[in-house]
């Protein structure tokens, strides 16, 4: 059987007793906590299980992170227990209308044009990008309190207003001792009414942007990373059912498609949005899209899979729900995905993401597969996923 990362809040939600289905058979207990480490990929940790025992040895599934296998995205499906199609944050930037035409919204930093951009939480307020209530909003209704254990600048982020919505308490959280602290906090308490956390940790993600997945840098935090979640599984009370996952795996890139410099194919482009795995390419002009394709087709034959809209729509890249118009809107009229470990950079627009070693969003297992490792509560065995 196939799961997802939208299938964890509900069933933790049923988890809690509340109507709806429970895909991950989860058990009922006190207390919940869902800890996110960022770029955390199920096939990465099975080529490093010996820096990373305790985490390998306790998969009890794998998830798809869903397409784009991105973090905005993903932490969005978590949030909402929906994917992309519904949710409509459909990439690590995406088109959004503007005064002058179209624009590109960042939604991980909330900017606008690049992660640098002008802040876009009043234009472009994040209840009105995504205006579904989530998971998180639904439990609280229910009774359950809620607690977010995170950076402390995430709390108010634009990304937290649009996908997660449901206020909390706050602990703030950077560094792996504090992200310990602040769950077994969540979890030391003597009353039944129960709790929700969601937890979150960038540092792997961060590692391995800038040092490359397998890294020895890469390999020390993961090593961190277990050491925590070993601690937790030691200190956590019975009460409270620990579940680990990441947002999404990675590669190492090791061929470099610049953008910026192949002028042919800005050609009908008006934008170009995305990141380097996943590129939505947003035209001119419509009847434009044949001779676009043909281009974008013929120059990048051997690194990427170029599709139109209707082609993913049909295809179901973002979920089987067919999204509302308004999310339609944000899917690039054109979709470049990297193959193998090309990356489709745009160095002047995109400094500091041009010049990562590690990168994800795109369709290989290496991206797209995270594990769920469970302490308590059950769970749904071990499975592989197809992608």
């Amino acid at each position: 059987m196939s799961y997802t990362l939208a299938d964890i809040l509900p069933s933790i939600a049923s988890s809690f007793g509340i109507p709806g289905g429970n895909p991950l058979n989860l058990g009922p207990n006190r207390d919940v906590v869902v800890l996110v480490i960022d770029g955390l990929g199920a096939e990465l940790l099975a080529r490093h299980s010996d820096v990373a025992p305790t985490l390998a040895a306790h998969v009890t599934a794998t998830l798809a992170a869903g397409f784009p296998a991105t973090t905005a995205a993903s932490l969005s499906s978590i949030a909402m227990g929906a994917p992309c199609a519904s949710h409509g944050i459909i990439g690590y930037s995406f088109a959004v209308p503007g005064s002058d035409g179209p624009r590109l919204l960042n939604s991980l930093r909330w900017r606008l044009d690049a992660a640098t951009g002008d802040d876009a939480i009043d234009t472009y307020p994040p209840e009105l990008i995504q205006q579904r209530p989530s998971r998180l909003e639904d439990l609280a209704a229910h009774g359950v309190d809620v607690h977010y254990v995170v950076p402390a600048y995430q709390r108010a982020s634009g990304l937290t207003r649009a996908s997660f919505r449901a206020a909390g308490v706050l602990h703030a959280a950077e560094t792996l001792d504090e992200v310990r602290s602040g769950i077994i906090a969540v979890a030391d308490h003597p009353g039944t009414r129960p709790r929700f956390a969601y937890a979150y940790f960038a540092g792997l993600d961060a590692a391995g942007h800038e040092f490359g997945p397998h890294s020895p840098q890469w390999r020390k935090v993961l090593r961190d990373v277990d050491a925590c979640v070993a601690d937790l599984s030691t200190d956590l009370p019975a009460t409270c059912t620990l579940l680990v996952t990441g947002d999404h795996g990675m590669i190492h890139a090791d061929k470099v498609i610049d953008l910026d410099s192949r002028v042919e194919l800005h050609r009908g482009v008006r934008l170009i949005g995305g990141e380097a795995r996943v590129r939505h390419l947003y035209l001119d002009h419509p009847d434009g899209l044949d001779d676009v394709l043909a281009r974008w087709t013929e120059e990048l034959s051997t690194h990427a899979r170029v599709v139109t809209r209707e082609q993913a729509l049909d295809e179901c890249w973002f979920g089987r729900t067919p999204p509302e118009p308004v999310v339609v809107d944000r899917i690039g009229d054109l979709i470049a995905v990297a193959e193998g470990r090309s990356v489709l950079v745009c160095p002047a627009r995109e400094p500091l993401e041009s010049a990562m070693l590690g990168h994800h969003g795109a369709w290989t297992a290496d991206e797209q597969l995270v594990p769920l490792i469970t302490r308590g509560g059950g769970g749904p065995g071990s499975v592989t996923i197809d992608t």
